[in-house]
């Protein structure tokens, strides 16, 4: 590689920042996203923000029925230019039952924003992705919303932070005031204060009042008793709080915490400039040659998440590629390390949720679509140059199984057509009968909600209407060593041996209790929750 495009992916990878967004449902993650693109430029009026007469629907919810929910089921990449910087928002599902979604997300990510409801503080949801960002060693960034509604103490929230998560916490920003009474934030860093305005609505930039800390006129534009909180509160942060060491905040040991509105826009724009100063650029990743860099100079990525339908129109399936090492271009041969085939990668696409624009190029940090006939599966690894593999991302143990019928035989080919494309972008997992007398497919899914969006997705896209007969089973476990130990095992009783699409067997067991009455009757019997790292696709079946 001559020194001139060594230098150039040099500064391209110095350049980008890509971040993913966990929350609980509600905490405000659509608005939030929403608002940083209106900052970056990406859109002009942010769509969850109603109007007088008419509400846009939001940007990172394009699926139908995320719009008719007003949730987040799938996750979805937005990229724009802010500041010189090339940013890649990876939004993921707040809702639970999509829980494996975000985590196939989280490997994508470099930064994680974790965001909280100041009234509610850590929640469940919020908790679980958090772990799994601390299983990855991301740098996370805390944004408290609603600051502009009553909430509980700043205090406070830290102190769960810190006891709940074992996570330090440095306050970038202090409220003044909270809900009613909510004035705006001192900015630690630059010493001033911003005023909080609440005739801005939201769908615009917000417009914000700055005052240094030192300037008479604070005295008449705050009430008094809220200054003199402010005063005190900066002093028992400023003595007792940590200093933000960014060593230890791209450790994951330490989260910079911001005090906001995303609704309003307030602290949205600091919280975004801030966040490009700290935050991670693109790192190496481990894969079977190693740590590589970003600035390796042949190409290679994988995908992390499969879409299909997209454009119901054209019924297309993309493949979501994060770029690790190297330079992406446009018609380029790439090898495809599962199969060992070469691939030619033309029409890549840059994603913005639902829309997309055609590229020539990307860099490290950056995620590309790339229409899937079949081809890719999540996990797989491309590349140029010598041969290697990322680690592949494995499948979490579902919870709740149903069969899945047809009860039209004319819709055959496209319910299995169906079954089969939403099952290769993990929209669900799917098992079947070990009894070939028994063809439907087995939904096996985290929460109940992933069975609703199966059935309306192939309705909606495939036009064909299904049932759903629930399966009282609550426990999976794969067989570690497959058949020949289940042989030796013999009748399990309250089980159902079922097998994935590999063809290895799964165990469902009727609850915990079952599980371990099994273990403990067999203590040389061994079973996993995290389905064996193997590819799963509907071609293997």
């Amino acid at each position: 590689m001559s020194t001139e495009i060594q230098t150039e992916l040099a500064t391209e990878v110095e350049r980008r920042r890509n971040f993913a967004i966990i929350s609980h449902p509600d905490a405000g993650k659509t608005t939030l996203t929403e608002k940083l693109l209106l900052y970056g430029g990406a859109i002009h009026e942010a769509g969850a923000v109603k109007a007088r007469r008419a509400q846009r629907k939001a940007t990172s919810d394009w699926m139908e029925m995320e719009q008719q929910r007003g949730i987040s089921i799938t996750s979805t990449v937005l990229q724009f230019n802010y500041h010189g910087y090339q940013i890649n928002l990876l939004d993921t599902p707040g809702h639970q039952d999509f829980s494996e979604d975000t985590y196939r997300t989280l490997a994508a990510a470099d930064n994680a924003v974790m965001l909280i409801d100041a009234a509610k503080g850590l929640e469940p949801q919020t908790r679980k992705l958090f772990e799994v960002c601390r299983l990855r060693s991301l740098p996370i960034f805390t944004f408290v919303n609603k600051l502009d509604r009553p909430g509980r103490e700043p205090l406070e929230l830290l102190d769960e932070i810190e006891q709940e998560l074992g996570l330090q916490t440095y306050a970038v920003n202090w409220p003044i005031g909270m809900g009613d009474r909510f004035q705006g934030v001192y900015d630690r860093r630059a010493k001033q204060i911003h005023l909080f305005e609440r005739s801005a609505h939201g769908s615009k930039e917000a417009v914000d009042t700055v005052i240094d800390l030192g300037d008479p006129r604070i005295e008449e534009l705050l009430p008094k008793e809220l200054y003199y909180q402010l005063k005190e509160d900066i002093e028992l942060i400023e003595g007792v709080g940590p200093e933000l060491d960014l060593e230890e905040l791209h450790a994951g040991l330490i989260t910079p915490v911001f005090f906001g509105s995303a609704m309003t826009n307030f602290g949205v724009e600091p919280f975004l400039n801030s966040f490009l100063d700290y935050a991670l650029k693109p790192t190496p990743r481990t894969s079977t040659l190693g740590d590589i860099p970003p600035t390796y100079p042949d190409f290679s990525g994988f995908v992390f998440k499969l879409q299909a339908n997209m454009d119901p129109k054209h019924r297309d399936r993309v493949a979501f590629i994060r770029v690790c090492t190297g330079r992406f271009e446009k018609d380029m041969t790439v090898n495809h390390a599962r199969s060992g085939k070469t691939v030619r990668l033309s029409r890549p696409q840059k994603l913005f949720a639902q829309d997309r624009e055609s590229i020539d190029e990307a860099y490290p940090g950056d995620v590309i679509g790339l229409n899937n006939p079949g081809v890719f599966a999540i996990g797989d690894t491309i590349y140029t140059g010598q041969k290697l593999e990322y680690a592949g991302i494995p499948s979490f143990s579902p919870e709740i199984f149903a069969y899945l019928r047809n009860p039209n035989p004319s819709k055959f080919k496209q319910f299995y057509k169906g079954v089969s494309e939403l099952q290769e972008e993990g929209a669900v997992q799917i098992v079947y009968s070990v009894d070939e007398s028994k063809r439907d497919p087995i939904l096996a899914a985290v929460g109940q909600l992933q069975f609703e969006v199966v059935q309306f997705r192939l309705l909606n896209e495939y036009g064909v209407e299904t049932r759903i007969e629930p399966l009282g089973y609550s426990v999976a476990r794969w067989v570690t060593d497959g058949w020949e130990a289940l042989e030796k095992v013999g009748r399990l009783f309250n089980t159902m041996t079922v097998k994935d699409l590999l063809g290895r067997p799964v165990l469902l067991f009727k609850n915990e209790w079952n599980l371990q009455q099994v273990l403990q009757d067999h203590p040389n019997f061994q079973l996993q929750s995290v389905a064996p790292l193997a590819v799963l696709t509907a071609n293997s079946k």
